[in-house]
């Protein structure tokens, strides 16, 4: 057995209690599925973060230029980093999966205000810390961030990378999409841009990033054994704050 399906195995528990939630079989109208994308577009925004954190770490994003790690791991990061950052939308206009999924929410309709802000915050040059604490964020959502922006302050290229590629892999089980399908059909004005959301998301990450992700972490733990241990422990840990996150909004609907 590779390290890599060593991993993966040791986090088939964790990852089987995701694909199983309660939560997706309570999301059966439109106002439970736009309560769910509210608190979930925060995971959305700061697994950008993650990406981007990423990026830094393993190209060079600064002048004057000069060549870093691996060039496989570059090219890797970088074709993620264009997928996540500038896909297209369904009129094939570029989009970022966080635009696209942002559209999809207030298409139904749904309430972006403290969203936006806090990307305004941080846009005035706040630090996440600052722009997060001025708001009214859920407390499951906070938690869930705050935890990301942890692994990113860690500088270390592979609990990011592990947290990116199996903590926060999107398990998104057929049941829900089952679910918008049909809710899509009885008015696909609403759910119009969420389809393509699923689907796209899906069709990346499975064909592309998931595969990319994988070599990456390969790379990167190499046969360094202490460096796979801490990937599984923070693979562990970035699942476990999923799972608190589904739970928070189970509980609320």
């Amino acid at each position: 057995m590779t390290a890599v399906q060593t991993l993966e195995a040791q986090l088939q528990p964790l990852k089987s209690q995701l694909i199983s939630h309660p939560l997706y079989s309570s999301l059966t109208n439109k106002k439970s599925i736009r309560s769910f994308m509210e608190i979930h577009i925060f995971a959305v925004w700061d697994f950008m973060s993650l990406v981007k954190a990423l990026q830094q770490q393993l190209t060079c994003t600064t002048t004057p230029w000069i060549p870093i790690g691996s060039p496989s791991t570059r090219r890797l990061i970088n074709e993620i980093v264009l997928g996540e950052e500038s896909d297209v939308d369904q009129h094939q206009r570029p989009a970022s999966h966080f635009e696209l999924y942002t559209e999809a929410l207030e298409a139904l309709g749904g309430n972006t205000n403290v969203l936006h802000q806090l990307v305004e915050n941080v846009r005035s040059g706040a630090s996440y810390q600052a722009a997060s604490e001025q708001l009214d964020i859920p407390v499951a959502a906070k938690t869930f961030m705050d935890f990301t922006f942890e692994i990113i302050d860690t500088q270390q290229p592979h609990l990011i990378a592990a947290v990116f590629t199996f903590g926060r892999e999107d398990l998104i089980p057929d049941m829900f999409i089952e679910i918008v399908q049909k809710l899509a059909q009885e008015n696909s004005d609403d759910f119009v841009s969420l389809v393509y959301y699923l689907e796209r998301h899906i069709e990346v990450d499975s064909e592309e990033h998931g595969p990319m992700a994988l070599q990456m972490i390969g790379e990167l733990c190499g046969d360094d054994s202490k460096k796979w241990e801490e990937s599984i422990e923070i693979s562990k840990k970035a699942l476990a704050h999923r799972i608190a996150l589904w739970d928070s909004i189970y509980q609320s609907l």
